[in-house]
């Protein structure tokens, strides 16, 4: 299997309230390092996984929305624990749906898996990765 990754960068604010969370139910910043991993069986005609720069910029695109935000003020994640697992998930799918729409160039619409991972700091880290389907 081959893969190529990419990496961005977003500072967000949020809440977690559940008593599970202890004092991260209170309002808090992080500051989230993105990586994305593109992932095939057999390189394209041009012997690449995906077209990086698109990548990159699908990548960027995905996260601008969210970036400098509090997400708990955002209305689709109103009532929803934004977990760093449940970020994974929701830029995992953004970033299905701009693969499979073509955003990534043709290949991009017959990538095996991505896998995002967000890094909250150098100690800890999650992971959502998942089949590409068309």
């Amino acid at each position: 299997m081959y893969s190529v990754e990419v990496r961005d960068r977003i500072m967000i604010a949020h809440s977690l309230p559940d008593p599970f969370f202890g004092p991260a139910q209170n309002m808090h910043g992080a500051t989230f390092v993105v990586d994305v991993a593109f992932f095939r069986e057999r390189l394209t005609a041009q012997n690449v996984v995906v077209d990086i720069g698109a990548a990159l910029d699908v990548l960027a695109k995905t996260l601008s929305p969210l970036a400098y935000q509090n997400l708990d003020a955002l209305p689709q994640f109103k009532g929803v624990l934004t977990t760093t697992e449940f970020l994974c998930r929701y830029i995992f799918d953004s970033i299905a749906t701009a693969a499979q729409s073509g955003a990534l160039g043709d290949d991009g619409k017959t990538l095996s898996r991505i896998r995002v991972t967000l890094s909250e700091t150098d100690l800890a880290r999650a992971t959502f990765e998942g089949a590409v389907s068309a």
